[in-house]
């Protein structure tokens, strides 16, 4: 099955001159979903994680279901504010200004590996600043795993850990 049968492109969204990637026509068609959970589960499987850290928001829409597949726990990465109880923060680098991520305190402890899943690999940033998250607060980062990379962007060379992506593009 190929899986980008069932990405759509949508032109000019969120801003003109964007070619967004929607994963939502993939999520309502279950054998292509099942496919795509299988999949990622076959590639993320020998890195034996003990929690799956989805990345707001999309990446929890992929993570959940993954883990459960795995047998692993599931723990939410999350914008600033979004998440109850005290937190630990991470700061970094946007094109144009910062942005912060957060993760419950003790939601990880120390050793454990987190594989980071997120729907889609574009510049980078919001992967490695979820990794350094991860390991700020103790855990080990053995992989991360998206549907889909957008490779002209270059992201994964500032990922210091393999990343398992199902569907590319180019342009």
């Amino acid at each position: 099955m190929n899986i980008k049968d069932h990405i759509r492109e949508v032109p000019d969204f969120p801003k003109p001159g964007i070619l967004f990637y929607d994963i939502s026509t993939l999520l309502m068609h279950p054998a292509a979903w099942r496919h795509t959970v299988e999949q990622l589960a076959e590639a993320m499987a020998p890195h034996k994680p003990d929690l799956l850290a989805g990345i707001e928001s999309r990446g929890f829409l992929v993570s959940a279901p993954l883990a459960l597949k795995l047998g692993c726990g599931f723990i939410m990465l999350r914008k600033k504010g979004k998440l109850p109880g005290a937190t630990v923060k991470h700061s970094y680098d946007l094109e144009y200004g910062t942005d912060t991520i957060e993760i419950q305190e003790g939601a990880v402890q120390p050793g454990q590996k987190v594989v980071l899943v997120d729907d889609l690999l574009a510049t980078g940033g919001t992967m490695a600043a979820a990794a350094h998250l991860i390991r700020k607060v103790g855990g080990v980062v053995p992989a991360a795993a998206c549907i889909i990379e957008l490779t002209f962007l270059n992201g994964r060379s500032k990922l210091d850990m393999p990343v398992t992506t199902l569907a590319q593009y180019d342009v």
